[in-house]
């Protein structure tokens, strides 16, 4: 996690002099982000998380959660049966269509499960310190409250005074492309990008 940080940082004091008007991350992308207004070596003036999980932990249940999580993420990939099942799954929970429940697993089918495993432990082992507050920098939440309210609280204690803006809907959920759940978030990230600092 800190050695792409690293490389992130570069980038964008290579090419944006170390200042961004905003960046979004959702998932693992929301840790990178979060990491980016921690360590304050560039600036982000909107620092947006798209109903992240943010989970963090020790190195025995990084391992454990990490195990136990990828099998899960590419089982779909060892039979028709099994990619039907967890087809039939996403639709359901994610309330996704046909199409875009394929799609999600074809992009998961490229990535090598144990690059899988390793970006899932690191991202576990690396921590947000509490209540962040960097000058001249807003955290705006995604809230997807069907996750449940424990992660509403985890942004509030990692960040100061976040501004949150709560959807019925499961996480990452706006990220498949169904109107009824993009929309309004994109129009929220909108509104977040001209919000003051």
């Amino acid at each position: 996690m800190i050695t792409v940080t690293k490389k992130i940082e570069k980038y964008i004091k290579d090419n944006h002099n170390g200042r961004l008007d905003g960046a979004i991350g959702s998932s693992l992308g929301s840790s990178f982000v979060g990491q980016l207004v921690q360590r304050e070596n560039v600036h982000i003036d909107h620092a947006i998380f798209g109903s992240p999980d943010l989970d963090q932990s020790g190195k025995v249940a990084a391992k454990l959660q990490s195990m136990l999580v990828v099998p899960l993420l590419t089982s779909f990939t060892k039979g028709q049966k099994k990619r039907n099942k967890t087809k039939e799954k996403l639709k359901s929970f994610f309330q996704m269509s046909e199409e875009t429940a394929e799609k999600f697993m074809n992009c998961f089918s490229k990535f090598d499960p144990i690059s899988i495993r390793n970006e899932y432990y690191t991202d576990l082992l690396t921590h947000l310190k509490d209540d962040i507050s960097v000058e001249h920098t807003k955290a705006h939440f995604i809230y997807a409250n069907k996750m449940g309210e424990k992660y509403l609280k985890r942004y509030k204690k990692y960040f100061h005074d976040p501004e949150i803006r709560e959807f019925d809907m499961q996480h990452e959920q706006w990220l498949f492309g169904e109107k009824e759940y993009a929309d309004p978030v994109l129009k929220a990230i909108d509104e977040f990008m001209d919000a003051p600092v």
